[in-house]
């Protein structure tokens, strides 16, 4: 278990407390910090936790980079991580009616969709890396979300929230599509190729069999 997978456990390990720290009726924490006190509301403490998760998540793929330490298990709970911290941080905004409903359907319904064709690629022997949409996405998420936790503090950000949720909403349907057809293209391909062989095959079995009964005349 190396660092990175570490990271990546740690930002699951984070969900249950971003949760937990949202939906609980509003209260506020004192911290002491190098001699200083820091009182923080529930909601401001949800979006410091959910900050810290979000730099794991660059972090851990960072580090897996630099140091030559990417793993199967590391590919694996990555995106797991990412699609938990995500969905449950924008369920927990519905429950406090920070967000509207369906743009979380769309967000998660996306992120189930893409999980199914990238398991159907994977049992192909396919693996489709994350696009730059896909990475614009994260990125649209994190601060769609961020901002929406801050605006239960702020509500003068409202409208500027709604905005980059839309933006979020848009990206995640364009890179859905992208990925689709990213996937699409290599099952497609993958296909054909199956199909030749399997094509030559019989044809190399029609011909044996052909040579077999005219020998035997």
């Amino acid at each position: 278990m190396n660092l990175p997978n570490i990271l990546t456990l740690a930002r699951i390990f984070f969900v249950p407390l971003v949760v937990a720290a949202l939906v609980q009726e509003h209260r506020v924490y004192s911290f002491q910090f190098f001699g200083f006190e820091i009182a923080l509301g529930n909601e401001m403490l949800a979006l410091v936790i959910f900050l810290v998760a979000a730099i794991t998540d660059m972090l851990d793929g960072y580090l897996a980079r630099k140091w030559s330490q990417i793993t199967t298990l590391g590919m694996l709970l990555d995106p797991i991580a990412d699609k938990l911290l995500i969905s449950a941080s924008l369920i927990a905004l519905v429950e406090v009616r920070a967000v509207p409903a369906w743009m979380v359907i769309l967000i998660i319904g996306r992120d189930f969709a893409i999980s199914g064709l990238r398991s159907i690629a994977m049992s192909e022997g396919y693996l489709i890396p994350a696009s730059d949409l896909g990475k614009s996405k994260m990125v649209l998420q994190v601060a769609a979300v961020g901002m929406a936790m801050a605006s239960l503090r702020h509500p003068e950000w409202q409208t500027l929230t709604t905005f980059v949720l839309w933006a979020s909403v848009v990206f995640t349907l364009v890179a859905a599509i992208d990925y689709a057809r990213q996937f699409w293209r290599k099952i497609d391909i993958g296909v054909k190729r199956r199909r030749r062989r399997e094509l030559l095959l019989l044809e190399r079995s029609r011909r044996r069999t052909a040579r077999g009964i005219a020998s035997g005349r």
